[in-house]
């Protein structure tokens, strides 16, 4: 029983008060609770929140960040993976058809057409017992005869070994280096349009001597041998040097001479003015100075020369990690290096 006399003490409230609420006492106890913080409690309520909040958070970049990596790693495994195994034929060794290994492009060390490349595209043609025959598809306008040279050597070898024969077919361009390659196969094939030929040796650079001395531009060059710098572009070349690298392309020369005659044999006709001078030809003319044997193309030689028209591409490709390269400018640094590069070469 509640005494009406009774005084609380100052600042005490009671937890529950019997009393009806005023108007206003109802108005303030509405919008405490329409606002949460007036409402006890409000801050643990917040707190909670936020710190679910942020475990949330930290579980959505964890699961991205482990997303990430994955991916990466499942990329990674893809370029090892197609790193590991270049385009080789998957056709069963049964099965009867027509080898075919490309050499396109400049015959040179770091190009498609490389010696390492091209021989190992042509053992495993050999290999396969299914491949009748095997056609070197040919579009070059040459390059290096040392890597010629190394290519030239192993087609008569393998040729020997495995004993099937070896044909070349030439696209619009088999020159140079290109012709000393297709001089080892056993019969030559060519476009009426081809172009053919190119049987010399070339050695070039620039010379600026005569630019130095008009700019004041002074050439410091040491060297220990009084030969050292004699290919420097920024150097003269007395007669002596001239006569000792004239001496050396025509060895190079009197070598690919010898390859050509070997290789065509009596079907070149030797009397034609200028045949090793470096000239070249259409193919049908070609064909008729016997430096070709007659016209025809890849599906042409497939069918009627070796009998099996299934055609089965043996050409090493670029595998993925290779592309990547080339695409982000490795070939675009390697092509820029070999055209600024003033020292001469010999092709």
């Amino acid at each position: 029983m509640t005494d009406p006399t009774r005084k609380e003490p100052e600042g005490f409230e009671p937890f529950e008060s019997t009393a009806p609420l005023t108007a206003s006492q109802a108005a303030a106890r509405k919008a405490g609770q329409a606002d949460p913080t007036l409402s006890t409690g409000w801050e643990r309520a917040t707190l909670e929140k936020l710190a679910f909040a942020a475990l949330n958070e930290q579980k959505t970049a964890r699961r991205w960040r482990t997303f990430v990596r994955l991916s990466w790693l499942a990329f990674l495994a893809i370029v090892l993976w197609f790193g590991m195994s270049r385009g080789t034929p998957t056709t069963a060794k049964s099965t009867a058809h027509t080898a075919v290994v490309e050499i396109k492009g400049e015959i040179a060390n770091g190009s498609d057409a490389n010696a390492e490349s091209v021989i190992a595209s042509m053992k495993t043609a050999f290999e396969d017992e299914g491949a009748k025959a095997v056609v070197l598809l040919i579009n070059s306008p040459g390059g290096s005869p040392v890597q010629a040279g190394i290519i030239n050597d192993e087609i008569k070898r393998m040729r020997a070994k495995y004993n099937k024969p070896v044909y070349a077919v030439v696209e619009e361009t088999c020159a140079s280096a290109a012709y000393y390659i297709a001089a080892a196969t056993d019969k030559i094939f060519v476009d009426k349009a081809s172009i053919v030929g190119s049987i010399g040796v070339l050695m070039d650079g620039f010379g600026f001597t005569g630019t130095m001395e008009k700019l004041g531009v002074e050439r410091r060059l040491i060297i220990s041998g009084e030969n050292k710098g004699f290919l420097d572009p920024f150097s003269p070349m007395n007669d002596a040097q001239r006569a000792h690298a004239q001496q050396m392309i025509d060895q190079i020369h009197d070598q690919f001479i010898n390859v050509v005659k070997t290789g065509r044999g009596d079907r070149l006709k030797l009397q034609t003015p200028g045949l090793f001078s470096g000239l070249f030809w259409s193919g049908q003319q070609a064909v008729e100075l016997g430096l070709a044997d007659q016209l025809g193309n890849v599906d042409f030689v497939a069918r009627e020369v070796v009998k099996a028209e299934e055609v089965i591409d043996y050409t090493r490709r670029d595998n993925v990690a290779e592309k990547l390269a080339k695409k982000f400018g490795a070939a675009m640094g390697d092509a820029t290096v070999r055209a600024l590069r003033l020292s001469p070469g010999v092709r």
